[in-house]
């Protein structure tokens, strides 16, 4: 059964268009497979539990062999060795010496290194327009944040799982930016909070309960207060939804959507209008005239 289920999710996790996936999303889609849930209304809310070990998964795909579309692992960090190594000389200037020089309109923070490598990997940078860091490369390049701020209205956007610690990133690469001196940039998040992972009905694991840290910085406190009381006890008592339960093909639209920002029907009159005004020759006026 778990052979049969597993091939069948290889095949949805990859449509329409050969898309790169990880590890986590083929579980996630084997999930899907095992339990369907797209004949339940959305307005039922559904976190339901895995029906399936992730160890049985992996040794599912093992027996499976290769398969085509699949990420490798994400390398380690590279250790540090215990002998001193000789230090390269510092370059005189970058060898890029005009790369900061640029305005920077949008950039996307992940929570997951491994979601972040998915999407380079699907080239939503190059589509999007929009560099994609992973949230362990905190503090960002002052370089960076201010090329960000040489554009009018640049976002960070920031796609974090529906977790204590993924909701409250979105405050901390606030709270970066601002540090490092770009105070009208603007931070969105782009990720889950549990509202969404009850309407799309993604496999929620449990873990164990936020514990208090040592160093002071409660992610707990940074929850912003728009979450409903049921949101905050489902995230006390363990629950988490990853952004790797999202359906691939699903996360890849949803992702192109939000960083190009709203656009307007290519046959519309008044895309023209749009590039115009949006290369500063014209601006709108105040109610839009009969056609």
């Amino acid at each position: 059964l778990l052979d049969r289920a597993l091939a069948t999710a290889v095949a949805r996790a990859g449509a329409p268009a050969r898309i790169r996936f990880t590890e986590r999303q083929l579980y996630y889609e084997m999930c899907r497979v095992l339990r369907p849930l797209h004949t339940v209304p959305r307005r039922i809310p559904l976190t339901p539990a895995p029906p399936v070990r992730y160890e049985r998964f992996e040794e599912a795909l093992r027996r499976y062999g290769e398969v085509p579309g699949l990420l490798g692992p994400v390398p380690e960090a590279r250790t540090v060795r215990a002998e001193p190594q000789p230090q390269r000389p510092a370059p005189a200037q970058p060898e890029e010496p005009d790369l900061y020089d640029y305005g920077l309109p949008r950039l996307l923070v992940c929570q997951s290194r491994s979601v972040a490598r998915m999407l380079l990997a699907n080239d939503i940078h190059l589509e999007g327009a929009c560099p994609v860091l992973a949230a362990d490369g905190l503090p960002l390049d002052p370089r960076l944040v201010a090329g960000l701020g040489r554009v009018d209205g640049a976002t960070v956007h920031v796609l974090h799982d529906a977790s204590t610690a993924g909701i409250a990133l979105t405050a901390r690469v606030r709270a970066d930016v601002a540090g490092a001196g770009g105070p009208g940039v603007r931070v969105a998040s782009m990720g889950l909070v549990p509202r969404h992972a009850a309407a799309l009905h993604l496999v929620s694991p449990h873990g164990p309960a936020p514990a208090q840290p040592d160093d002071g910085h409660d992610d707990t406190q940074a929850l912003p207060s728009a979450l409903e009381p049921r949101e905050r006890d489902w995230l006390a008592g363990g629950r988490f939804a990853e952004v790797e339960s999202v359906p691939p093909a699903r996360l890849l639209r949803t992702v192109l959507r939000v960083v190009r920002g709203p656009r307007m029907p290519s046959h519309s009159l008044w895309t023209g209008l749009r590039e115009l005004r949006t290369a500063g020759f014209m601006t709108w006026p105040t109610d839009r005239p009969a056609i």
